[in-house]
């Protein structure tokens, strides 16, 4: 290793120094120097006139790559320049792959090729090239490649007037002492981005990560960006998504790496936050890290979703361990030898540094360092190395792979807990070890703490060497931590208890309520106590100070309040849990005031009470009451009272001037009441005559302008002004000719009714509906609740002995017509229906100027008004539904008097669409008459079932499509009949649903109905082409298609003749036949042909069927020759092979004591054998099976005689055998092979050679025989021979020969050795 250069300078001044610039690698078998370690980022140094200026870089490098890090995606990084005013400056790159992608950066923003920039790039090498440079070009810039950012700057100088010498201690120069603390240091630089050390880069600068920030496309405003963190602190990664072109709120998900959702992780170090900006709307959505952990770092990924909008981005966090404090300053351990007790002069010294290392080290001697990293994760080996001075990783890696698996087995536990077990809630978990001593007592800790046996929720269980720890009814607090503790050892697990999702079991209802109404908006979850989460609009609802929403919890149930509700709570609200969500819509409208009673026309006369009145519907309504435009006020004789919904206006003691018109104005309401107060002056004469009877009205008649209507419940009071003298007598009569009625209330028989008074006097009928009254100068008819049959011609007669007067009144009571028919749906959409209605039968008097519809699903009770304003149609398409839900609709009619009952439910009906059109409709078969279509069914069916198809055709140039058939048919082919010959028609096919038919599919073309001549065809299955093989009783079923128009004429045969049908059955049909054997025979074997045949035209198959069976036993089997412990059998085939070749026999022997029948030979070919390895002494019968491809045959043959094994002794003769050659001529086996070699350094040449005898070996250089020579050695070992030339010279070089000689001949190999001078060594500087 070389030792550093001597680094001098007049001035010397350090800039930046960092920790993390600085690698070492101590070790404990190098003391006192660098074991292993290089000069990485040669010593940069530069001086200049005018003001010194020096820069050092050092990296001591450990001469390996440290495990884990990234390698630099650049061969050579560019350089920091310093240039003159309107010079050109080129800074130059190079990357270690051809085709990456470089992007060059000026102040962290990227620049292009153009003006004053030329960016070049030619494979690996990339040029930035700037021209007439500028005081504004000194900045730092970077170039970027992969994940590898390089940081270099441009120092632009003057152009100097005159050289002018700085003395070495310019004034302007800062010099650092070596004693001073440092800075706080700034984050090191990663392997992949070089420190850019210029003095004019701000300090936040020179450490700058890559510029990773992404282009903003899709949804994203605002994309999440890489971060670093270190361990124990927190960080937040922010997301920003415009939903000003969304229909819903769009959905987030996070993950780290690849699949892992982060959204089940949320808890103590992960939160997952969004809020919305109703102005802006723009969603914000934040990932908090809290307190990390270095195993928090990775790639992470964000992705958002609406509908069918996606979009996502990826982003890494970080994590760097935390800063431990120096015990030494590590600028003050660069202390420069000077002997002039100047600072800034003389050379570095580093043993101050290494010594101070060598002290740590040693002094961490005493820890066990294998101890500490066998307890360690794999994560944390390169730092515990670093810590203790481990530079052999790999090494270091393999003791401890090695170390682990001489890991003691547990003793106490046979079998442990596994790391984790998960139950869902509610559901049983049981958790099993096995121990090594089955009288081994345990216990079992949760969380720490011993648990307690219980018969409900904890069981133990002990059988033999299993024990078991049965936990019932797992809840949320059964998730912890479980122990089983055996003697001295224990083994953990833990068990995460798994919520199920709450499901909403009832949904929520839409509602349509009046502004100021209470809202509750109520579902219903599966688990009672679940936490739920409401929204508008996707925003979440939360309590606030006004307490506008409240939510109630009642077991299952929970509800939404709204206490008064305004227009700006109309939205879709939705709750939702971890299983599901439900929404609703909610409308609210302004309250339309009602008049239940309009104020009425007066006539009063003179100190009597004039009292207006009027009732309207909301009883909240104030008002003010105005005379001939004038506001009212209350005095003494006038009173203005507000009692619920009924406002009144008195006025005592009515004098002249009270006579005007009456307004009543309701607050907050574009409308009002009028009425008008006549004051009667009444004249009293005193002119002893009688005066006739007059009444004084102005509507008298049939008229329709002198009808006084009269709404049904309302008060009907006819007050009718009479005079005469003396008073006359009144008599009401409606229907019919005046009767009297006595004053006591007694009717008189008679078919109208009639009611008679005199001045005075009161009539009250039964039912006291009707009041009859009279005053002085009025009659009043009066009857509460008006009803329909109180309508009618009403005639006043008044009498006295000057005479009479009669008037009509005509009376009609309108009332809110009746309801409707009950609505028929005649149609359905997607999430629409058209419903139809009658009129109602009466229309209440008043022409029905409209109607009001409303719809509800068919499980719920609420209805859902559709809308407000009257709609003058009977037809009405309904929108806005749900697909696939039930729905029912009712109508209401409306006229001037108010809206009538509803009508009955129509017949429940589901929201579906048509589905699309059936696909793949193709022609199948055409004959004269008929034609065979099929088709696939549709692609989308939605929601409602499939009803069928209907099939339709027309001729060509007809647009009349006819039926092909009554009703729907479920199939997706069909055959269309009784079509006339020769006509050309067109076909086509619609699905059917609730909705209606779909699109339809058309035939690309008209069809000719007319069969087609086709040659007849068989087709023959693949599995027929080669021989069909049967066993005796199976059966045969052969289906073979064919093909022909018009139908073929089909002939079967066997072996030439014409097939019996008492063989085999045959059937045929329009495009196959059946051949049928139920049980097969020998006889049944041999060739069958099927012929089609239409007219001359025909076409043959043929099938080999072979019907085998098992054969016979084998014939004549005898005993051949018995010598020694064998005995020569031979048989001969058998008479009956099943016709089946025969595949081999079984050989069996028996003793004939014993008769236990044993194999000697399975599946054996020939029809001779020899029985071997028999016992001496003993008697053999022997029997053989034949074999076919259906088995062995039943009866075996058998030998008719016995062989006897003898007793007598065995001579052994060994066998001789003739002695081989085995000389042979020398061969080299393995060359010389030619060497260039170094001057002073021995080396070796080496061959093989082989020969019988072994050959003599002789070595020459350059064809001089050099045995003898005492500086080369020979060796031979094995065949394998070699010469050393030891520590040769240039004279050694030239042409070396091996030979090898014997009786056999002789063999000779030679090379090439070329001898080079060595290199002579670089002085040492």
């Amino acid at each position: 290793m070389r030792p550093f250069p001597s680094l001098s300078s007049p001035v010397i001044q350090p800039r930046c120094w960092r920790k993390g610039w600085l690698k070492y690698s101590p070790r404990s078998d190098v003391s006192g120097g660098w074991a292993g370690g290089r000069v990485a980022a040669g010593m940069g140094w530069g001086a200049r006139g005018g003001g010194v200026d020096v820069r050092l870089d050092i990296v001591l490098g450990l001469g390996e790559k440290k495990h884990g890090k990234r390698v630099s995606a650049f061969a050579k990084k560019p350089k920091s320049q310093e240039a003159e005013e309107g010079s050109s400056v080129v800074f130059e790159a190079e990357t270690g792959k051809p085709d990456a992608k470089v992007k060059w950066q000026c102040n962290s923003k990227d620049i292009a090729s153009g003006g004053k920039y030329l960016i070049t790039a030619d494979g690996n090498k990339h040029s930035l090239a700037l021209k007439a440079i500028t005081k504004e070009d000194a900045n730092v810039y970077g170039v970027i490649a992969g994940g590898s950012k390089v940081k270099f700057d441009l120092k632009v100088l003057s152009k100097p007037e005159a050289p002018v010498e700085a003395p070495a201690d310019a004034p302007g120069e800062t010099v650092v002492e070596p004693e001073q603390a440092p800075a706080p240091p700034a984050a090191a630089p990663t392997e992949d981005q070089t420190a850019a050390p210029a003095h004019d880069a701000p300090q936040a600068e020179e450490g700058q990560p890559p510029d990773t920030r992404q282009a903003l496309t899709g949804l994203f405003i605002e994309k999440p960006q890489s971060g670093e963190v270190t361990v124990g602190e927190n960080i937040t990664f922010v997301a920003k998504v415009n939903a000003e072109s969304l229909l819903k709120k769009p959905n987030i998900k996070w993950f780290k790496g690849k699949w892992m959702d982060l959204a089940s992780k949320s808890g103590k170090h992960l939160q997952l936050k969004e809020t919305y900006d109703r102005s802006s709307k723009v969603y914000t959505f934040e990932m908090q890290v809290i307190e990390a952990k270095p195993n928090f770092a990775g790639a992470y990924r964000c992705e958002v979703s609406s509908r069918d909008k996606f979009d996502s981005c990826n982003f890494d966090l970080t994590v760097h361990e935390a800063c431990a404090a120096e015990s030494f300053d590590i600028r003050a351990a660069f202390r420069r030898t000077s002997k002039d007790g100047k600072e800034d002069l003389g050379e570095l010294d580093f043993r101050t540094l290494l010594k101070k290392r060598a002290v740590q080290m040693n002094a961490e001697l005493d820890t066990d360092v294998w101890n500490v990293l066998s307890h360690a994760p794999s994560s944390e080996y390169e730092k515990i190395a670093f810590q203790h001075g481990i530079t052999d990783l790999r090494g270091m890696l393999k003791r401890l792979k090695k170390m682990k698996k001489e890991e003691k087995k547990s003793e106490a536990f046979l079998k442990k807990l596994d790391p984790a077990y998960q139950v869902s809630k509610g559901h049983k978990m049981k958790l099993a070890i096995e121990v090594a001593n089955a009288d081994a007592e345990v216990k079992w800790l949760k969380n720490g703490q011993e648990i307690q046996p219980s018969a409900s929720k904890y069981i133990f269980e002990s059988v033999g060497n299993m024990r078991y720890l049965t936990i019932n009814h797992c809840s949320l607090a059964d998730d912890a931590a479980y122990c089983c503790v055996a003697g001295e050892e224990k083994c953990t697990t833990e068990l995460f208890v798994k919520e199920p999702p709450i499901v909403i079991v009832k949904n929520l209802e839409d509602q349509m309520v009046m502004k100021g109404e209470r809202v509750e908006l109520e579902c219903e979850v599966s688990e009672e106590g679940a936490n739920v989460k409401w929204e508008k609009d996707g925003v979440e609802l939360t309590r606030d100070e006004s307490f506008k929403y409240r939510f109630k919890k009642d077991g299952c149930k929970h509800v939404l309040i709204i206490n008064e509700a305004t227009k700006e709570d109309c939205g879709h609200y939705k709750v939702k849990t971890n299983g599901g969500e439900s929404m609703a819509e909610l409308m609210v409208q302004e309250k339309d005031l009602e008049v239940y009673q309009s104020i009425a026309d007066l006539t009063v006369k003179a100190e009597d009470q004039a009292v207006f009145k009027c009732e309207v519907s909301d009883e909240n309504v104030r008002g003010t009451w105005y005379k001939n435009g004038a506001e009212v006020k209350p005095d003494a004789r006038v009173n203005i009272t507000h009692v619920g919904r009924i406002h009144k206006l008195t006025i005592d003691e009515v004098k002249p001037e009270d006579e005007g018109d009456y307004t009543f104005v309701p607050d907050g309401h574009a409308f009002n009441l009028s009425a008008k107060l006549n004051f009667l002056e009444v004249k009293i004469d005193y002119v002893p005559r009688q005066d006739p009877p007059k009444i004084h009205l102005d509507c008298m008649g049939r008229t329709t302008e002198s009808t006084i209507v009269v709404v049904a419940g309302n008060k009907l009071r006819l007050d009718v002004p009479i005079t005469g003298d003396p008073a006359p007598t009144v008599i009401w009569t409606k229907g019919g000719k005046a009767s009297s009625v006595k004053p006591d209330g007694e009717e008189k028989e008679g078919p109208a009714s009639s009611w008679t008074l005199t001045d005075g006097e009161v009539v009250t009928e039964g039912d006291s509906r009707v009041h009859v009254e009279t005053t002085k100068g009025h009659c009043i008819f009066t009857i509460e609740g008006a009803e329909r049959q109180d309508e009618g011609i009403y005639s006043v007669v008044v009498r006295n002995p000057a005479g009479e007067d009669t008037a009509d009144i005509n009376v009609k009571v309108v009332d809110v017509p009746d309801p409707p028919q009950a609505p028929r749906i005649l149609s359905v959409g997607e999430d629409s229906c058209v419903v139809q209605w009658d009129p109602p039968l009466f229309d209440g008097g008043q022409p029905v100027i409209g109607y009001v519809m409303e719809r509800k699903k068919k499980k719920s009770y609420r209805w859902m008004r559709l809308n407000f304003d009257p709609y003058c149609e009977t037809t009405y398409e309904a929108k806005r539904m749900i697909e696939g839900m039930e729905y029912e609709m009712r109508i209401y009619a409306v006229n001037g008097i108010g809206m009538s009952r509803h009508s009955p439910a129509s017949q429940p009906f589901v929201p579906v669409a048509p589905t699309s059109e059936p696909i793949g409709l193709s022609l199948d078969d055409v004959s004269d008459t008929s034609i065979s279509l099929k088709w696939r069914p549709p692609e989308r069916i939605g929601s409602a079932e499939l009803e069928g198809y209907g099939v339709e055709y027309c001729k060509e140039g007809t647009d009349e499509w006819i039926p092909a058939m009554q009703g729907l048919t479920d199939r997706t082919s069909m055959v269309i009949k009784h079509l006339t010959t020769g006509d050309k028609l067109q076909f086509r096919v619609r699905a059917y649903n609730m909705a209606g038919p779909s699109a339809p599919t058309t035939l690309a073309q008209a069809v000719t109905i007319r069969e087609i001549m086709q040659r007849p065809k068989v087709w023959l299955p693949r599995n027929l082409r080669q021989t069909l093989v049967k066993i005796v009783g199976e059966t045969v079923n052969l289906v073979i298609k064919f093909q022909g128009k018009p139908r073929p004429k089909v002939t079967w045969s066997k072996d030439g003749e014409p097939l019996s049908p008492k063989l085999a059955s045959v059937r045929n049909s329009d495009t196959d036949t059946i051949f049928f054997i139920r049980k097969t025979e020998k006889k049944h074997s041999g060739k069958y042909d099927v012929q089609v045949q239409i007219e001359n035209m025909e076409d043959t198959a043929s099938i080999e069927l072979q019907v085998v069976d098992l054969p016979g036993p084998p014939d004549a089997l005898k005993i051949m020759d018995v010598w020694g412990f064998n005995v020569a059998l031979e048989w001969k085939p058998p008479r009956d092979n099943g016709n089946s070749e025969i595949t081999g026999y079984n050989i069996q022997k028996a003793e004939k004591k014993t008769m236990e029948w044993f194999t000697v030979y399975e599946q054996y070919r020939r029809t001779h054998c020899v029985a071997s390895d028999l016992i001496m002494g003993n008697e053999y019968v022997f029997r053989v099976f034949a074999i076919n491809l259906v088995g062995l045959s039943l009866e075996p043959c058998t030998t008719t005689d016995s062989a006897y094994i003898q007793k007598t002794g065995i001579e052994y003769k060994p066998p001789t055998y003739k002695d081989h050659d085995f000389s042979q001529a020398p061969k080299f086996t393995h060359p010389l092979v030619n060497r260039s070699i170094i001057a002073g350094y021995s080396t070796t040449l080496s061959c093989s050679v082989r020969g019988m005898p072994k050959p003599k070996v002789t070595w020459y250089k350059n064809k001089m025989d050099i045995s003898n020579e005492a500086k080369f050695r020979m060796l031979s070992k094995q065949g394998v021979l070699t010469l050393e030339i030891r520590k040769p010279c240039s004279f050694d070089g030239g042409v070396y020969m091996c030979k090898a000689v014997n009786v056999n001949g002789e063999d000779i190999v030679e090379c090439k050795v070329e001898v080079r001078p060595q290199i002579a060594k670089e002085e040492t500087k």
